[in-house]
């Protein structure tokens, strides 16, 4: 007989949007959650509302749960106070349960590593206020997982794309753009190899962390396609759309279109995402899993027809 539980998703941006998609393909029951209680979610999903930083809403949403998801956005300027909040919650609510906990993350806990590849094994040595907070939650999540306080997988992924995807270094400002034939900025060096993680890839690789128990207690890198450069992979788009594609350097992280300055400002210590090689190896999870990332011209081919449809005004954004 099947598990009926529900597979709990929190964050309905791009992340857990397309998550919900994946585990509704998988024949599991979904349950969405948010503050606003308003989303653009796919049909099956089931939406509530709680504060994730209160451990007594979040046992309430989560109670019952197959596995749980922590897809949560929070502002590059809240970061540093609010994730601690979020991941304490999670411990408080999903720790007496026992219910898995998969926490999709970023690369940030590395710091530089002058071009050498990531991988699992990388040190935790983050340059950055925001990377310096993820490694210290990773290092809480493996030891909390190791006392058995919680049973948590951690799933890395590069910079995103895809669609619902806008704020992005691959996002709004660059397919939109490419399809009006408008400048398309390249942060950093556009001829440095980079790795961008599709989103339904990373949905896979979340579902997949929560379904195997082998997965627990360790974090993952995502499957993500090999590098290109930047420069690559706007000549891929331009293939795609028919029309050159204008790559404009935008060499120091200062403000450019919907990337203000405010925004800017935040992300400018992790700015060398964008001046060395920024490569992420997803080999521990493909030879563990079996599963591969999409080939990049065809995600690509998806984004590119799906930010279409949204240019002629066929979708709307995730609220």
């Amino acid at each position: 007989m099947s598990d009926q539980r529900p597979h709990v998703v929190l964050g309905t941006g791009p992340a857990g949007r397309t998550l919900a998609g994946e585990l509704l393909s998988r024949g599991h029951q979904v349950r969405s959650v948010n503050r606003s209680g308003r989303a653009d979610l796919p049909s099956g999903a089931t939406l509530v509302t709680a504060d994730v930083t209160d451990p007594h809403q979040l046992r309430q949403v989560t109670d019952g749960a197959a596995a749980v998801y922590n897809c949560t956005h929070v502002p590059y300027e809240q970061q540093v106070q609010v994730l601690p909040l979020i991941q304490q919650s999670l411990l408080t609510a999903l720790g007496p349960t026992g219910t898995p906990l998969v926490v999709v993350d970023t690369l940030s806990l590395y710091g530089p590593t002058g071009g050498v590849p990531m991988t699992e094994q990388t040190p935790f040595a983050a340059t950055s206020g925001k990377g310096r907070i993820r490694a210290e939650l990773t290092e809480r999540y493996l030891a909390a997982h190791q006392r058995g306080d919680v049973r948590v997988a951690l799933g890395m992924a590069a910079d995103f794309f895809g669609p619902w995807t806008f704020v992005s270094s691959l996002g709004a400002t660059t397919f939109p753009n490419a399809l009006r034939g408008e400048p398309v900025p390249a942060f950093g060096d556009p001829d440095l190899p980079h790795s961008y993680s599709y989103l339904p890839d990373v949905a896979t690789g979340l579902a997949t962390l929560g379904e195997r128990p082998e997965a627990w207690g360790r974090l993952w890198h995502l499957p993500v396609a090999p590098a290109l450069t930047t420069r690559q992979v706007h000549g891929l788009i331009a293939e795609l759309t028919g029309r050159p594609v204008h790559t404009h350097v935008v060499p120091e992280p200062v403000p450019y279109g919907p990337f203000d300055a405010a925004f800017m400002a935040e992300y400018a210590e992790l700015f060398y995402w964008h001046t060395e090689p920024f490569v992420m190896d997803d080999s521990a999870f493909t030879q563990t899993f079996g599963l591969h990332a999409t080939p990049m011209a065809e995600a690509l081919r998806t984004t590119t027809d799906w930010f279409r449809r949204a240019e002629a005004g066929h979708t709307s954004r995730a609220a």
